[in-house]
């Protein structure tokens, strides 16, 4: 769908005026892969907008990562040179590496990535009230704007690291809201709002706005403040970025903690066995003759062999195939 704004201007003696029409063309003329960019772009977008600060690693590493792609992008603009030189496969690599890069930079350092997200909402904030404002309002020379939106997005970001949960809801929300918007001005046809910055930041008069422009625009502040009441209300809330990594790097201390301790506890000391009896020259008897003793020991031999029994020494029948204990000789036997 293409939208026209037509400026209809009569010839001199003509009974009207100039009159401004905005007026619609239905022109379905979408390409296939800027449309499958422009849904994904919307979907994440109202992500952003409603669940940010859940997804808080993949805000940091976007927010790297755009960043990276940018700057890339942005000199590859300022050096046309070597955007001759290298092929489009290079130019596409080189900005993804640096992209991934940056962004895992900012999602393993949040301080880092909480500054990018704090220059980027004071950015997102000073254009589009700088849009605005020159509607109505010749914004030249070109250090005003320039000025206003660095020193928006300093101190933004310096308030971003003093309260850093406000500003990822307030970031996420603001965020969020212009990618929807931005993504509406496509599929509505017209794609004006990027261009309004670009005439603004080259000094160039941009043409005014439609009414249905202002209505897309004003998707932006409306679904902002909604996106920062039910993240505040809903999903924020008992949530803390801090507390989840401090208990990351808690769990990591205690498992070295105990496994130093499981390597400096000294083993236990194992019971010595005591060392077997030692046997003896003679010891082992015969199964037979310790039978004869028991008998005799029970009475049931003569009365010599008794006499010779009580003065015989004591033998231990604990063991089937012999004694333990040295054999003693026995005392003589006297008969009368």
């Amino acid at each position: 769908m293409n939208v026209n704004s037509d400026y209809v201007i009569e010839e001199p003696g003509a009974d009207f005026a100039e009159v401004d029409i905005c007026t619609f063309d239905i022109n379905m003329k979408y390409e296939v892969i800027s449309s499958i960019v422009c849904s994904v772009c919307l979907s994440f977008g109202l992500i952003y907008c409603f669940l940010g600060y859940r997804c808080f690693k993949m805000v940091m590493f976007l927010s790297g990562f755009m960043f990276g792609t940018t700057a890339i992008l942005l000199f590859y603009h300022k050096e046309p040179v070597l955007d001759i030189q290298l092929g489009t496969e290079t130019k596409a690599g080189i900005v993804l590496a640096v992209g991934v890069l940056c962004g895992l930079m900012t999602m393993l350092l949040s301080t880092m990535g909480l500054l990018l997200s704090g220059l980027q909402l004071g950015a997102l904030l000073s254009l589009v009230t700088l849009v605005v404002i020159g509607q109505f309002h010749n914004l030249t020379p070109v250090w005003v704007p320039l000025t206003a939106i660095l020193v928006v997005s300093v101190i933004i970001a310096t308030l971003s690291l003093m309260w850093q949960k406000l500003f990822i809801v307030v970031f996420t929300s603001v965020f969020g809201a212009t990618t929807v918007m931005l993504s509406v001005d496509y599929l509505q046809g017209a794609f004006m709002l990027p261009d309004q910055v670009y005439d603004m930041l080259c000094q160039v008069t941009p043409p005014p706005l439609c009414w249905f422009n202002w209505v897309i625009i004003g998707i932006c502040p409306v679904l902002s403040i909604l996106g920062m009441l039910v993240q505040w209300r809903f999903t924020a809330k008992g949530v803390s970025h801090t507390e989840a990594a401090h208990k990351k790097l808690t769990k990591k201390l205690d498992k070295r903690h105990r496994y130093r301790e499981s390597r400096g506890r000294s083993r236990p000391h194992r019971r010595r066995r005591p060392p077997p009896l030692k046997r003896y020259t003679g010891d082992v008897l015969a199964p037979s003759y310790l039978q004869s003793l028991q008998e005799r020991q029970l009475g049931t031999g003569s009365s010599t062999s008794s006499v010779s029994t009580i003065t015989h020494a004591l033998i231990d029948f604990d063991f089937e195939t012999g004694s333990m204990v040295r054999l003693t000789t026995a005392s003589p036997v006297f008969t009368v």
